[in-house]
């Protein structure tokens, strides 16, 4: 044998440590193909929580507009009613903070923050890479925790991202409560699936898909070197669309303030205001008193008296509206006249014509229909002046007589819209009731009965919301075509346009022209000398409306105790700029020396109406149309040339020579 050839044992132990290498290798390879091909995504995954965060990127929600355009000549300005404020939630990631200082770090959070120590130490021993701490923080208490948490954490050798802030957006209010029923607000939590704002009524409710935007994605590293502030834009947010309103802050504010003062001198339980721009629709005032806050609206929502204050009472609660009622009576009977007239038939009535108003039976009445003064006579403008139930009584009954009384129901919807929706952008909007024929109510009463048009013709039987009663009265005030509310004027997004109600279709006729003025004509009479409303006169323009006084049902039965008191009108006469209701629930009952019941709309109502309406009027810079109709004792004052001085003196001498 040859020294050092390899043997037969040497070959064969060879090619055993080869095979097995070779066996090894290919578990290798096999064991990679594994990881990397079939389990690849599994352990990407992994890899990317152990050193990538995804962070949310907020996005903003759309914002609230004034209506800058209402003053006419004047540039709009962008005026919102609600911002979102920037704002940081703190958190933090337990796992790379060492055990022996988190006792320490959550003792000094809990006294940056003011927060419950227990519950901040509780945070820093939860098995997760990121929890919450806080919410909502401003700058200023985000800036000193964050020069802190530098330090400390360098000082340490503390990952510096194992604490971090990120940003959110906040509602804020730039005027406070104003608008708060309208507007509403968001709840502070999000919904935890999509992350989206939780809406607790109102606008921000009814136009929450529009307001919505898209959450970006922003990639971080895991390293003691990256902080979290920083990283890639995976996918960029998408902000909310902007709505712009048709009201304006200004007018809100004297809305606001002015039905504040009216509640507070009736000693009223609460009380709405709703001004209206009769040619448009545009709502340019919606105030109502208490108020609610939507930045503390949790104070509201957790207190059963304060929750009805979230409300808009003047599309949710329909009542009886009383005598305001009485100009649509009026109307109704001049649309007869016209449709007789086209029919070649003689009017039910003459607007000069002495009708006898003493009480007396309706059909279908136990009792006779009288008015709180008798009057022996009166015509149609002395009607609405002295607001006479019997006079009104008696047109009711000459509809049904020449046209019965489904073209009386019809005309009061079709040409109204009582019974009929507004339509208006906001939730909880109620129809009201109109009365049916052949109807029943639940309780199994018909709703139509034979004395149901003279309650009709006095505002009784009949449920109607305060924007429904505006809606009626910008027929009115328009010159008789058919008037949609509404709050929006348009929504925007990135600069487009995406709805747009500033471009107006040609609206529908319903009533006549000569029904219109001879109606406007009437209405004067009432806010001036001798008239139910006359404390709702404006200095120095025109104006027509109406008072209303009607008792409230409590317990199924009317209340002589309780009451709602209203006034509406509108100015100037000849070109209104705004229709306006004022809203008084539950004054006080008593009366006021020298100047009559508390209760009544011409003494509680009516003067709200004046305040707002002289100020707005001066806000839009409409110059005075009655130069010379200013109070007594006013140096621009004068009764001899002041409007409807005359014709009201006129009307007097014709009241005495036919009632004594």
């Amino acid at each position: 044998m040859v020294r050092g050839s390899p043997t037969s044992g040497d070959r064969k132990r060879l090619a055993l440590v080869a095979l097995s290498v070779c066996f090894l290798f290919c578990l290798l390879i096999i064991q990679f193909f594994k990881i990397q091909i079939i389990e690849g995504e599994k352990w990407t995954r992994v890899a990317k929580r152990q050193h990538q965060l995804v962070v949310i990127e907020p996005f903003q929600r759309g914002l609230f507009y004034s209506n800058t355009a209402v003053k006419e000549g004047h540039p709009e300005e962008a005026q919102p009613f609600v911002v979102d404020v920037p704002k940081f939630h703190l958190y933090i990631d337990p796992e790379s903070i060492p055990v022996a200082y988190r006792d320490e770090l959550a003792s000094a959070l809990s006294k940056y923050l003011k927060l419950d120590c227990l519950k901040v130490r509780e945070q820093f021993y939860k098995k997760s890479r990121s929890r919450k701490v806080a919410m909502w923080l401003g700058k200023e208490s985000k800036d000193p925790i964050q020069k802190w948490w530098s330090a400390y954490a360098k000082q340490r050798k503390i990952p510096r991202n194992a604490l971090f802030f990120i940003q959110d957006y906040q509602r804020s209010y730039p005027f406070g409560k104003l608008l708060g029923q309208v507007l509403h607000t968001v709840r502070e939590d999000r919904d935890e699936r999509t992350h989206q704002s939780i809406p607790t009524g109102g606008l921000e409710m009814v136009f929450n898909d529009q307001l919505q935007g898209k959450l970006g994605r922003r990639v971080i590293l895991r390293s003691p070197r990256h902080p979290l502030d920083t990283g890639q834009v995976a996918i960029h947010p998408e902000h909310g669309a902007d709505v712009y309103l048709t009201i304006n802050h200004y007018l809100q504010a004297i809305a606001e303030e002015e039905i504040c003062k009216a509640v507070t001198k009736a000693n009223a339980k609460e009380g709405w205001a709703i001004m209206m721009d009769p040619k448009t629709g545009e709502i340019l005032a919606l105030a109502q008193y208490p108020w609610f806050d939507p930045a503390d609206y949790r104070a509201f929502f957790n207190d059963e008296k304060k929750k009805e204050y979230t409300r808009v009472k003047g599309i949710t609660d329909p009542y009886e509206p009383g005598s305001v009622m009485k100009p649509i009576t009026v109307a109704v009977a001049l649309k007869a006249n016209a449709e007789l007239k086209r029919q070649g038939k003689k009017p039910i009535f003459l607007p000069e014509e002495k009708i006898p108003t003493v009480p007396k039976v309706f059909p279908g009445r136990g009792k006779p229909v009288k008015d709180v003064k008798t009057h022996r006579f009166l015509n149609m403008y002395m009607g609405l002046q002295k607001s006479s139930n019997v006079y009104m009584s008696t047109l009711a009954r000459r509809v049904i007589d020449a046209l019965g009384e489904k073209w009386y129901r019809k005309t009061l919807q079709e040409t109204f819209g009582f019974g009929e929706k507004t339509g208006i952008e906001l939730p909880g909007e109620s129809c009201g009731l109109l009365p049916t024929p052949g109807k029943m109510h639940p309780n199994g009463a018909l709703e139509w009965s034979a004395p149901t048009p003279y309650s009709l013709a006095m505002g009784h039987n009949i449920l109607a919301t305060s924007l429904q009663m505006i809606r009626g009265y910008g027929v009115i005030a328009n010159g008789g075509f058919e008037v949609k509310p509404t709050l929006v004027r348009k929504i925007v997004k990135n600069g487009e346009v995406i709805l747009d109600h500033t471009q107006k279709k040609e609206p529908r006729r319903v009533l006549e022209p000569e029904v219109i003025a001879e109606l406007t004509k009437a209405m004067k009479y009432a806010t001036k000398a001798g008239g139910c409303g006359a404390r709702a006169a404006i200095p120095g323009y025109t104006e027509a409306g109406k008072t209303g006084t009607s008792e409230k049902i409590v317990n199924g039965v009317y209340c002589k105790d309780t009451h709602i008191s209203t006034f509406i009108g509108f100015a100037p006469v000849k070109e209104p700029r705004f229709v306006l209701l004022i809203a008084i629930d539950e004054p006080e009952k008593k009366y006021i020396p020298g100047i009559g019941k508390n209760q009544m709309g011409g003494t509680c109502a009516a003067p709200a109406f004046s305040e707002i309406g002289r100020r707005t009027l001066e806000y839009l810079g409409v110059e005075p149309d009655d130069p010379y109709g200013y109070p007594v004792g006013d140096p621009r004052a004068d009764s001899k040339k002041a409007d409807w001085v005359k014709e009201t003196q006129s009307l007097a001498e014709i009241y005495r020579l036919w009632n004594g």
